[in-house]
């Protein structure tokens, strides 16, 4: 099965996250990907760090071998993203750093991996985390 994708902003991520979660156990390796929204002023993500990094990003998932599901959460405006109470910075599931954040997700907290927004865009990075399932 090729690569499937699904789209979540803060205000629809529960109900995406829910859906994520209960099909996870019929997929080889299900990850989440934190992005920045694109500006509509240039159509490009106002992360630099994110525009660098997406297409590596499903460039691996692509090359990987078995079913694989990816939840890309935007984060919002950078307005948005820089409050420290953003959700995902205080959710204890994230504690989102920076965008891009690439995790793993496992049920068992102990076995989630993650990649932040300095190694999201690394090809070996991504290619050992996807190597861990």
């Amino acid at each position: 099965m090729p690569l499937k994708t699904s789209d979540a902003t803060v205000g629809t991520f529960d109900g995406e996250f829910d859906k994520f979660v209960a099909e996870a156990p019929n997929n080889k390796a299900n990850l989440i990907l934190f992005l920045a929204d694109v500006d509509p002023a240039t159509k490009l993500s106002w992360c630099p760090d994110c525009v660098r990094a997406e297409p590596v990003i499903y460039k691996k998932l692509e090359e990987f071998s078995g079913d694989v599901v990816l939840l890309r959460a935007y984060v919002g405006d950078r307005p948005t993203w820089r409050n420290p109470q953003h959700p995902w910075r205080v959710d204890p599931k994230f504690r989102l750093k920076g965008v891009p954040t690439l995790i793993l997700w496992e049920d068992d907290e102990d076995k989630r991996r993650r990649l932040e927004d300095h190694e999201a865009h690394l090809e070996d990075k991504i290619a050992n985390l996807l190597g861990e399932v």
